[in-house]
């Protein structure tokens, strides 16, 4: 898939505020510094499209990106923020709850982790908290050009094999760089086929 055209839709504070109608959204999430706002900027080849907080957990927001006017890139908050207050993560929680349960438009959530680390229990926590909203998702590695290209297969093989301890069938995943744009074509097919494939 070619985009042809993006654009910033909306920020909404909760779920009744997000665009109506039927097309369909992909989320990116991930932990703090995972390089979020970065991959969106890269995938929508626009520099500074999504802003990022000085103060992660600051901006308690669900902001809607519009792709060729037929899909939606949705930046949902962050999660696990060592020094968030417990008002703060709560109501993160509350966010993702209610999108995650009510918003039929998602087809898949794009899961990001930073590749140069090994499994997190925050990171384990939310994939088993998708599965129990039966949301599908993919792991998306972000910074791959932080670690030595002869490393980076050696990484990915040692993270499934973490996560074959909890499931039989793993999830897709994806290897990307802001840096240098890697994996964005990959991702952008996988969306182009995902939309043909299912319907809402």
């Amino acid at each position: 898939m070619k985009i042809i055209k993006s654009a910033f839709e909306k920020s909404s504070s909760k779920i009744s505020e997000c665009p109506k109608g039927s097309l369909p959204e992909f989320a990116l999430v991930g932990r703090s510094n995972v390089g979020k706002s970065s991959l969106i900027n890269t995938l929508l080849n626009k520099k500074s499209i999504a802003k990022t907080s000085s103060k992660p957990g600051k901006t308690l927001l669900i902001n809607h990106f519009k792709i060729n006017d037929k899909l939606y890139f949705v930046d949902l908050p962050g999660y696990g923020y060592a020094k968030a207050s417990k008002q703060i993560i709560k109501e993160i929680k509350l966010i993702h709850e209610s999108y995650f349960k009510t918003r039929k438009q998602l087809l898949f959530t794009f899961l990001l982790i930073d590749i140069r680390h090994d499994l997190q229990k925050v990171d384990l926590e939310f994939m088993k908290y998708l599965n129990s909203m039966m949301c599908p998702f993919v792991i998306v590695f972000t910074k791959s050009d932080k670690i030595k290209s002869d490393l980076v297969s050696e990484k990915i093989k040692l993270y499934k094999d973490s996560l074959l301890s909890y499931w039989e069938d793993l999830p897709d995943t994806f290897v990307t760089s802001a840096w240098n744009s890697k994996g964005v074509d990959e991702i952008l097919e996988f969306v182009n086929q995902s939309i043909k494939k299912y319907t809402i």
